[in-house]
């Protein structure tokens, strides 16, 4: 599973069906890879809006400090004009690239990329931007890449098109069977490991020997509760034990009815070529969380419960201040309990080099459960794809989890 396909705002499964469905009408309409060429770049005081003269497959965004800028890459396009400056950009450089362009925005003040979003027709790209301070905006570029792809509406995509791809899903019930919680102690925090993908939803699939994401992750997080379970210090649930399709807002929404103390979903990275390889992991980026806080704070049923605390007889500004605050340190939870993976997995398993990121993934926002998305490996990799679903790369895995997670709920037990 690639992140350039699933760092958006919305799910990842989403995400993957859109770029599939995109290079699928490519293919049909005998459209080349680079089929587009930027059109005009137009900067104001709060957005960037790139315009392309046809539908483009995606795009990706990063903050860059030292100089201060914004580089935003295009998939399926090539350079175009020239742009007029104005608002926090000072120059404006494009440049090939073997799938697109990078578009470099030199900046004369810090400001970051708050949103973005394509328009129905996949060619015009707006960036909401947000005035931030230097400590914010060092924030912004250590937390990784934003992506952004167009709508999957095919006819807005290919006129011309001659078919059609259908992918029926199954109906999920409001409220799915809430699985067994292994373990004898009532008084142990709950662990919640979710095998990513399932069902009518492959994963990612190894080019080599078309080993399934759905059922690697299904055997790694087995093999994880197997590993926690024979510590003693958790008890754990599964979000599925056999191969079932789960929605995304399932997978934590399970979590959360069982009031779990910590969410961990089990998923294995993929790139279409090159040999990219190592374990990494996701926690919510900031964005996403004050996106997110937003969204809760306008139900019309509020009667969740965040962090304790019921809303359902607060105003709107009063519960999105609470939620926003239960989320941040959520957040900060998560990341701590990241990057103890990442210490302890790092004489265990394979790391990537930058080994942390953040995204706008909809499997991690849980406003009141530290949660990380865990890439075990490359499936693409055949190195890494024997690994992770071999009996010893399963138990490496598996026990980096565990010195984690016994670590985790030490610091806390001790408060710090």
């Amino acid at each position: 599973m690639s992140f350039d396909w699933t760092a958006s705002a919305s799910a990842r499964q989403y995400h993957r069906v859109s770029l599939f469905l995109t290079l699928l009408v490519c293919w049909f309409t005998g459209v080349p890879a680079v089929a587009a060429t930027i059109e005009r770049v137009a900067i104001a005081r709060d957005r960037i809006v790139v315009q392309a003269d046809a539908r483009v497959i995606g795009a990706s965004a990063v903050t860059l400090a030292g100089p201060n800028r914004l580089a935003l890459d295009v998939a399926g396009v090539q350079p175009g004009k020239r742009s007029a400056l104005g608002g926090p950009v000072r120059a404006v450089r494009q440049s090939a690239r073997r799938d697109g362009v990078r578009i470099v925005f030199d900046l004369s003040r810090p400001v970051v990329i708050s949103g973005g979003s394509f328009g129905a027709d996949g060619r015009t790209l707006t960036l909401e931007l947000r005035g931030v301070d230097d400590a914010r905006f060092a924030r912004a570029a250590a937390q990784g890449r934003l992506s952004f792809l167009p709508p999957i509406g095919l006819q807005a995509a290919a006129p011309r098109r001659k078919y059609e791809l259908t992918i029926p899903l199954p109906r999920p019930s409001k409220k799915p069977k809430l699985p067994p919680i292994y373990g004898d102690d009532a008084s142990r925090p709950l662990v919640v490991i979710d095998a990513g993908h399932g069902g009518v939803d492959p994963g990612a699939i190894a080019p080599s020997d078309q080993l399934r994401e759905k059922d690697v992750t299904l055997r790694i997080a087995k093999a994880i509760r197997d590993e926690l379970v024979r510590s003693g210090r958790v008890r754990v649930a599964l979000t599925r034990e056999d191969d079932r399709f789960l929605v995304l807002q399932q997978r934590y929404g399970i979590a959360r009815r069982l009031k779990a103390n910590l969410f961990i979903s089990i998923h294995c990275d993929s790139v279409g070529s090159g040999t990219a390889s190592g374990a990494s992991v996701y926690t919510l980026s900031e964005v996403a969380s004050d996106k997110q806080a937003a969204r809760l704070a306008a139900r019309e049923n509020k009667a969740d419960i965040i962090g304790g605390i019921d809303l359902g007889g607060t105003t709107a500004d009063i519960s999105s201040i609470l939620i926003d605050l239960t989320q941040r340190e959520t957040m900060n939870a998560s990341a701590n309990f990241a990057r103890l993976l990442g210490r302890e997995a790092q004489p265990l398993i394979p790391l990537k080099a930058n080994f942390h990121r953040m995204a706008s993934l909809m499997v991690l926002k849980a406003p009141d459960m530290p949660s990380i998305l865990f890439e075990t490996g490359y499936i693409s990799n055949p190195g890494d794809a024997a690994f992770i679903d071999s009996a010893d790369g399963r138990k490496r895995i598996a026990q980096s989890v565990r010195r984690a997670v016994e670590v985790h709920f030490a610091r806390r037990l001790a408060g710090n």
